[in-house]
Order: C-alpha cells, then sequence, then structure tokens
C-alpha cells in the first residue's frame, strides 16, 4: 500500500534486464515458493549473468579454518604476477574478501562469478569469495564469524594464497554488504583488531534499520523485497528476528563508528528498499572523518550489480569501488 510506481520509473535498461530476468528464472524473487526452491531459481537466474566478462590468470577453489568446520572460499587472481606469488607463498597483492548477497539465505560461489572478476580486474587484487553457511541451516550470527575468519586467516596465513594480510579489504552486494561490515566490526570488538582492513566496498547493503522512508515507499515482485518479504528473510537468518534489533552484528548502527573504521564506498540503487541504510551509514561516515564516497545510481533497483552484461550503472559501480579501493590503498592506476 502507498508503493511508489517503480516499473514507471526505472530507466529502459533496467527494464530490459527484467524482462530477461523473467525469461531466465520467472518469479525468482517469489518467498512464498519457499527457501530451497527460491535457491534453484536464484541459481539458474544468475548463470546466465555470470557468463562473459574479464578472464583471470588463475582461479582456485580452496578452504580455510573456521568457527563451524572448513569455510570453503575461491580465489581470482587477475595477473600472471598475483598467480605466482600463491604459486611462490608470497604475499605481495593486496586481497578483497568477498561475501555474496542473497538475504543469508541464497546464492554461492558460482552466482557471483562475474562481479568477482570484474572487481578483480579492476583493482588488480585478489579477491577471495567466501562460500558461507546460508540460512536456515546456520543462524545468526554464523555468518558473520564465518566472513570474520576468512579475514582473519588471510591475515595471519596470507601468504599461502600469494595476499598481503596486512592490506585486506571487504566486499559485498546486499547481504554480503552487511556481512563484510559486520565482520569488520567483529574482527575489531572480538578477535583483536581490524586495522588490516583497509577499505569496505559495500554495494546496496541492509545495516540495521527497522523501518525507514525507502522501505516504506519501495519494494516489490520486481525485487522479492516488500516489509513482508523482507520480515521473511530475517525470519530464517535469525533464531528471533525481533532479537535482531538489539544485536550489535546485525543491527550495525549499535556500533561505535567514530572509531576505527575503515574507508568505505557505499552503493545505493535510487528504487531500493535498503536506500536508506546506505545513506544512514554514509552521513555517519562523513560525520566523524572516515574517507567515504557514496553513490546512488539512478533508475536501478536492488541487485543490480549483477547486471553488468546489459547495464552500464553495474560496470559503473564497480569501477567507481576499484577507484576508490587503489586510491585508498595508495596503489596509483592500473597498468594499461
Amino acid at each position: 500500500m502507498n508503493k511508489i510506481d517503480v516499473l514507471a520509473k526505472i530507466n529502459p535498461q533496467m527494464r530490459a534486464v527484467l524482462a530477461r530476468e523473467d525469461e531466465l528464472a520467472g518469479d525468482a524473487n517469489d518467498t512464498s515458493a519457499g527457501f530451497e526452491r527460491m535457491r534453484e531459481n536464484y541459481v539458474a537466474g544468475r548463470a546466465w549473468w555470470a557468463e562473459g566478462g574479464p578472464a583471470m590468470a588463475e582461479k582456485a577453489d580452496g578452504e580455510v579454518p573456521g568457527p563451524h568446520g572448513a569455510i570453503p572460499v575461491r580465489c581470482y587472481y587477475p595477473t600472471e604476477a598475483a598467480a605466482a606469488g600463491r604459486a611462490a607463498g608470497e604475499g605481495a597483492t593486496p586481497g578483497i574478501v568477498y561475501a555474496h548477497g542473497g538475504g543469508f539465505v541464497l546464492g554461492n560461489l558460482d552466482t557471483h562469478d562475474r562481479i568477482c572478476r570484474i572487481l578483480a580486474d579492476k583493482t588488480g587484487s585478489v579477491v577471495v569469495t567466501v562460500d558461507y553457511r546460508l540460512s536456515p541451516e546456520a543462524k545468526y550470527p554464523s555468518a558473520v564469524r564465518e566472513v570474520a575468519a576468512v579475514a582473519s586467516y588471510l591475515h595471519g596465513q596470507g601468504a599461502a594464497f600469494g595476499v598481503d594480510g596486512e592490506r585486506l579489504a571487504f566486499a559485498g552486494d546486499s547481504g554480503g554488504a552487511h556481512l563484510g561490515l559486520a565482520a569488520t566490526l567483529h574482527l575489531r570488538e572480538e578477535l583483536g583488531g581490524s586495522g588490516f582492513v583497509r577499505c569496505c566496498l559495500l554495494f546496496y547493503g541492509w545495516f540495521g534499520l527497522a523501518d525507514s522512508s525507502s522501505m516504506r515507499l519501495l519494494g516489490g515482485p520486481w525485487d522479492g523485497l516488500t516489509e513482508e518479504d523482507w520480515q521473511w528473510y530475517l525470519g530464517l537468518y535469525a533464531e528471533d528476528a525481533a532479537a535482531l534489533a538489539r544485536e550489535p552484528y546485525a543491527n550495525l548502527f549499535l556500533n561505535n563508528m567514530t572509531r576505527d573504521m575503515p574507508a568505505c564506498y557505499i552503493a545505493a540503487a535510487e528504487f531500493d528498499p535498503l536506500r536508506d541504510d546506505s545513506a544512514t551509514l554514509a552521513a555517519i561516515c562523513e560525520q566523524y572523518g572516515t574517507p567515504v564516497r557514496y553513490e546512488v545510481f539512478k533508475g536501478v533497483i536492488h541487485a543490480f550489480l549483477h547486471y553488468t552484461r546489459m547495464l552500464d550503472e553495474a560496470n559503473d559501480a564497480l569501477e567507481h569501488a576499484a577507484t576508490f579501493y587503489r586510491q585508498q590503498l595508495g596503489l596509483g592506476p592500473l597498468p594499461s
């Protein structure tokens, strides 16, 4: 009720993307289908979008130890030099730990493969994506702890992956953006510090707001993010969804963000119910002097980062994030 007519306002490329989505997976955002069917639809719908894009010098699957057993990871080496570092056991290349989106319920290493390859290509860094355990099989804060554990392991043992453990970053989309920032705060507060996390690249994340103007006005079948849909995801994520508002690694705004925060690139979508979470985080960063670049990409909806095959805004967001990242790490422009 009282929603903005999003489908009348999105840009032509976004409209074409939605038409293609319907051809690929149909009602992939329909929470009434249940999480198992949604997972199948999500994987099917993302397969075409993940095709193509930059080739890596090397792509390797592996594992790192975690609090609940081994955590599968996939490493993307964009250059021969980065791959050679892994072979030699030398941590010379900065690393980006990527947490995939999907509302903590959907997604895997394959669904975000193209995003990770583009990010590795544009940053020149090793991207390590985390196959954290999904909900409802694993409940909060399992995913936060697993994403943090991967970064903590790379901090100490990154040379085995060809990664400089003192120059790490987090990146993620949607629930993955949440997990990246939550893991940073978890490292800071409970695992000895997060000073090695130099940057966070956060694409249209949820950071803890329980209600907002954007949530009231936006969300529908086109993105599967009505208020009821969102409560469905949270109900699967947590033993007690209502209690998440009191949990510091769920409601991230409960944390002290006046100190020891990494530089943040924050990308929002104009017609995303979670847009105000990004705006709130950006305002806090600006207020307390945390380096930040905040962008609202016009004419697009939640999850737009997947659509680099057809959507200019998706490519721009990754390009701008990579530029911000390299500036913050003092890396300079990539060789042409």
